[in-house]
Formats: structure tokens, C-alpha cells, sequence
């Protein structure tokens, strides 16, 4: 039976996170230093050959997981790197907004932006008494674009619902509500208290966000190999 590259990309993936994620909890940092950017390319790499009958939301998306690649080298040192870390990850929020305004017009369906300006202003109100001057309006910036990120998820999940669509959309959304429960956790764990594993934590629901994002696009069509289809796995 013909191994499945895209099968062994999320298997990969899979595995390079478990080994990121011990290697902050051990801690063992050749093991953060190597896996946490190769997880995120594999990802990136599972995500390639998909999304071909909508180019504009593959570019798009892509941009978005090439730009927390960066995020994630960065925020290997924490001190130094957060800033420039923070950038790339509202960048690739962006990204993914214009991405996802690609399947519905920006903020089409209200209520999921209600919800996550209501979400995103209860953990701002939270976590401002922790966060340095200098970092207050960069955060602020960050935490508009990645609420402004999940709601447009929601959206168009919303919009799709009963269509053809609707799973790759479903995707979309659980990603977004997966990438704010990371930065949440990753914020009160710098900002306010210790979160307890949370390496486990937020690297588990990060990559699941991104997974998920990438799931958003369709599959790659199928092969014909030796007189018959075979598709890849979603």
C-alpha cells in the first residue's frame, strides 16, 4: 500500500509537536530550537496542494502561516524576540483576515464580532494592569486584529452553513476559536500569573489553530494512478 504524504505531513506534524512541547516542559531547549519551527512547516507543507479552486484564499492563508513561522522563531527568546514576535503574528492575523473576507465580506454576520469584542474587552480589562507602557498599544493592536481574525472565521462559517462549504468553513471558525484560546493563556501567562502547563496548553491549541486554518482549504483533487482515483486526506 503507497504510503500517504499528506497522512504522514499531519502524522509528522503531530510528532514535532509532542516533542516541542516536551522540549519546553523538560525543559530542553535543542528540542524547542529545532521542533517548533519544523511543526509549523510541516503544516505549511501539508497545507501547499491544497486550496487550489479558490488561489486567492490559499495565498492568503499561506502568507498567514509563513508570517507565524517567523512569530514562532522569534518567540523562542521571550525577552527580545516579543515584540517582533507579536508583529508577526498580528501580521499573519491580517492575512488570515483578508483570507477569510475572500469567502464573505468582512464582517457580514454581526454577532460573532459582538461576541469577540466582548471576549476580547473582558481579557484586556483583565490583563492592562500587567502589561508594560511600552507594549500597551502593540498588544492592543494585536488583540483587535486577532479578535477581528476568529469573529471573520465565524462569519463565514455563519454564511456557508448548509452549503457545500460548511466544513471547511467549521474549520475556519474552531480555528479561530482555537488561536484566541492560545494567545489568551500565552498572555495571563506573561501578563498576569503562571498558567500551569502551559507550554502543553498553548502550543497544543496553537497548532490545532493552524492545523485547523489549513483544513479550511480544500483538499487537494485527486490522482490517477494506474487507472483509478486516489484522494488525499483531509
Amino acid at each position: 500500500m503507497t504510503a500517504n504524504p499528506s497522512r504522514l505531513l499531519l502524522v509528522a506534524a503531530a510528532l514535532g509537536a509532542l516533542l516541542a512541547i516536551a522540549g519546553n516542559m523538560l525543559p530542553a531547549p535543542a528540542l524547542v530550537y529545532l521542533f517548533k519551527p519544523a511543526t509549523t512547516l510541516l503544516i505549511i507543507a501539508w497545507a501547499w496542494p491544497r486550496g487550489a479552486d479558490a488561489p486567492a484564499v490559499r495565498r492568503w492563508v499561506l502568507i498567514g502561516l509563513v508570517l507565524s513561522l517567523a512569530g514562532d522563531v522569534f518567540l523562542m527568546w521571550p525577552q527580545q524576540g516579543f515584540l517582533p514576535g507579536l508583529v508577526s503574528f498580528l501580521l499573519a492575523h491580517l492575512a488570515y483576515i483578508v483570507a477569510f473576507t475572500r469567502r464573505a465580506r468582512f464582517a457580514a454576520r454581526p454577532l460573532p464580532f459582538v461576541l469577540y469584542a466582548l471576549v476580547a474587552a473582558v481579557l484586556l480589562s483583565q490583563l492592562w494592569p500587567g502589561v508594560p507602557a511600552a507594549l500597551q498599544l502593540p498588544v492592543l493592536a494585536y488583540v483587535v486584529c486577532l479578535a477581528a481574525m476568529a469573529a471573520q472565521a465565524g462569519v463565514v462559517w455563519l454564511v456557508a452553513r448548509g452549503g457545500d462549504g460548511e466544513s471547511l468553513a467549521r474549520n475556519a471558525a474552531i480555528g479561530g476559536v482555537f488561536f484566541m484560546t492560545s494567545d489568551t493563556l500565552l498572555a495571563f501567562n506573561k501578563f498576569n500569573a503562571p498558567v500551569p502547563l502551559s507550554a502543553l496548553l498553548i502550543l497544543a491549541t496553537y497548532w490545532l489553530a493552524q492545523g485547523l486554518i489549513a483544513a479550511s482549504l480544500s483538499a487537494a483533487a485527486p490522482t490517477a494512478r494506474s487507472g483509478r482515483h486516489e484522494s488525499n486526506v483531509r
